[in-house]
């Protein structure tokens, strides 16, 4: 049967494609327009180690199971095919706006030359860069002869050569050498004449040094090329009886090096022989993602291109909430308003300072917290193992199959139990991904409590460049069933109760989906009545076909719908007429938006919700995600206020449709606006 609606996938290279849209704009500073290649890069790596890797699993089971009666929708083999076109096609235009940007650059007098461009003094450079500090990291593999391979890393790139010479024709040699990017870095700024910069590459240092490294044999012809695999990225939880959770984790990290090779991406240049032994070696078959690209892999290493370019800075400066400008005690102003962080706007500080305070407060008992991605050398961190140093009880439940951050989680995990927190991991089948704090105090011999439910993570880094929402709040009501939360993520273990029902929190899997189809079924009530009906969800992604089959009823009853979507949607592959009233909006600009934000108008009396959650099957089902109301009335139009300024963009706007055309919202003949700029503006011109 052929799926109804667009695959997730193919949507998620849509949104990859906006990414690159970035990249080709040139009214974005040119520093910006490198990061967002080495941001699509990187997405794009990421998206074939989890997904790609997925569907190829599902692909191996279903041949291994012909007459089973797998429930899939749509082939994994045509969706990896599609797959397959869309990004050749993207790599394409990826080689295109790099070939321009490089233009640029040389108009501006940075040059990045390779091996074969050094002048003498460049070239006694690289050679002394190469002996000083390069050398000790290299290690050549002579690999001809070699029945398997050894382990090759994902994420790195690698050289392979072809070693011959001149005077035999007949003999040559195979070898690679790994590129210690993560060791020294991938950018090397060259000697270069006033007024110019000249950067060379790691591997291009190490090209240049080939005859040095291979001088024992005798060989004085080098034909070396780039490329890198991505492996298969998923952890198995080991099923071994006995094995606790934290081990299984560290088990599965150990494991994940043995994944299997899902891309492999090599300069279109390399030496043919050579390149079909690293395909039959590598075990690829050609139905696997074997992707010819330029001399270059690896863009990723560009988001941290150095900083050559002179450019004004287009990023505002975080600035203080205007509650917390006369630099009040944060617990002071939290017990008499709610207050609502906007960031990257508003700066970060007031959520450090708030565990600070707590944890050098006399009167403060508790602290009990969620933490799923965390900054390096993370100041919430430090903030609770302070308190917990001071005699505060700290709970904090730390998510360590968080992807990619496994193994830094159970680091921290070492580090907080050794200073006497109390570290909460691992539900069976469910990822913990709510964002939500409850500080306990005691003031007048009452107890009394404040906290906050955000849409971020606890992330004092990543809260610079992602555009969340974080309500901090003393209200009664929500903190009581904030609590509800804790009292499972401590005692699931126990038995088999679920979270207590709650009033006014969403929660997944408990009440979420059932409670946002309500909602839209208010909608649905009151346009039939022939009243105002509207809905404005704004999500990373949308790909539950449920939440989406409700949200098209809703749409043939005259509701109104508005959709702000990073990433994924996968609406109905046939256009339906009724869909004339949806109006559905991807974001790309300097930040990342990733707050999520449910709007429903109710007659005039709008319910507004801030959640962690994006209308998923795996949020809504196999994660505890947490969606509060907004019961202020100041804060409630705020947040409408800046979600209608993003419906109002027509400089980052892109229209999500179902051709998958990523065309801008057009701007002729409209006041121009560019919805980051606007809610900087509008929030800092607020008293």
């Amino acid at each position: 049967m052929k799926a109804e609606f667009i695959p997730r996938d193919i949507s998620w290279l849509s949104f990859n494609a906006r990414v690159l849209q970035e990249a080709n704009d040139k009214t974005v500073t040119l520093k910006d327009r490198i990061r967002f290649l080495g941001i699509f890069s990187n997405n794009l790596d990421e998206f074939f180690r989890v997904r790609v890797a997925t569907l190829k699993r599902m692909v191996e089971l279903i041949d291994k199971n012909k007459k089973s009666n797998i429930d899939i929708v749509e082939s994994p083999q045509i969706i990896l095919d599609e797959i397959q076109r869309v990004v050749l096609k993207q790599q394409s235009e990826f080689a295109r706006i790099w070939s321009n940007i490089n233009k640029e650059l040389i108009k501006r007098k940075v040059l990045i030359i390779n091996e074969r461009k050094l002048n003498a003094v460049q070239k006694e450079f690289v050679k002394d860069y190469f002996d000083n500090v390069v050398r000790p990291y290299i290690i050549p593999l002579m690999i001809e002869n070699l029945p398997e391979l050894p382990y090759l890393r994902d994420k790195s790139l690698y050289l392979a050569i072809v070693m011959k010479n001149k005077q035999d024709a007949y003999q040559e040699k195979f070898a690679l050498i790994e590129i210690p990017s993560r060791s020294i870095g991938r950018f090397v700024i060259l000697p270069s004449a006033p007024g110019t910069k000249s950067i060379i590459l790691l591997e291009d240092i190490v090209k240049f040094n080939l005859p040095i490294i291979f001088s024992h044999f005798k060989f004085n012809k080098f034909d070396a090329h780039v490329f890198k695999i991505t492996k298969d990225a998923e952890i198995d939880l080991d099923q071994e009886v006995g094995i606790n959770f934290v081990e299984k984790i560290s088990k599965g990290i150990k494991n994940r090096r043995k994944g299997k090779p899902v891309r492999f991406v090599y300069d279109k240049d390399m030496n043919a022989e050579l390149l079909e032994f690293l395909i039959q070696k590598l075990h690829l078959s050609r139905k696997s993602s074997i992707i010819p690209g330029g001399h270059i892999h690896n863009f990723r290493h560009f988001m941290d291109f150095p900083d050559v370019l002179v450019e004004k800075e287009e990023r505002s400066k975080p600035f203080a909430h205007p509650a917390f400008r006369n630099k009040t005690q944060i617990a002071e102003v939290i017990l008499k308003k709610d207050v609502m962080l906007h960031f990257p706007y508003h700066s970060y500080d007031p959520v450090i300072d708030m565990l600070r305070e707590a944890a050098m407060d006399d009167n403060v008992s508790s602290i009990k917290i969620t933490a799923y991605r965390l900054a390096t050398n993370s100041k919430v961190i430090n903030a609770l193992i302070n308190a917990a140093r001071n005699g505060k009880a700290v709970t904090v439940f730390l998510e360590l199959k968080a992807r990619f951050d496994e193994e830094a989680n159970l680091e921290w995990k070492t580090l907080m139990e050794e200073e006497g927190v109390n570290v909460l991991v691992g539900i069976p089948n469910m990822k913990v991904h709510a964002k939500i704090c409850v500080i306990q105090k005691k003031v007048a011999n009452k107890l009394i409590q404040y906290g906050f439910i955000s849409t971020g993570n606890l992330n004092e880094k990543t809260a610079r460049i992602y555009a969340d929402h974080c309500l901090l709040t003393a209200n009664k009501a929500l903190l009581m069933e904030v609590n509800k939360v804790f009292t499972y993520l401590s005692s699931w273990q126990l038995g088999d109760k679920p979270i207590e029902k709650t009033k006014n929190l969403l929660l997944s899997p408990i009440n979420m989906r059932n409670s946002i189809i309500e909602l839209i079924n208010n909608e649905i009530k009151f346009a039939k009545q022939g009243k105002p009906a509207k809905i404005i969800i704004k999500s990373n992604s949308i790909s539950d076909q449920l939440l989406l089959d409700h949200l098209y009823t809703a749409l043939k009853a005259g509701v109104e719908v508005h959709l702000i979507i990073r990433g994924i949607l996968t609406l109905k592959k046939r256009t339906v007429k009724s869909t004339e009233n949806l109006n559905a909006i991807s974001l790309v600009d300097q930040y990342l938006e990733h707050a999520r934000v449910m709007i429903f108008h109710n007659n005039g009396k709008e319910k507004v919700f801030i959640s962690s959650a994006d209308w998923m099957v795996r949020n809504l089902d196999h994660r505890i995600e947490v969606a509060a109301p907004i019961l202020d009335e100041k804060i409630k139009k705020e947040l409408i206020d800046i979600i209608n300024i993003q419906l109002k963009d027509n400089q980052k706007a892109r229209i999500l449709d179902t051709e998958l055309s990523n065309k801008y919202v057009p701007s002729v003949g409209k006041k121009q606006v560019k919805s980051q700029v606007e809610t900087y503006n509008y929030l800092i011109g607020k008293k």
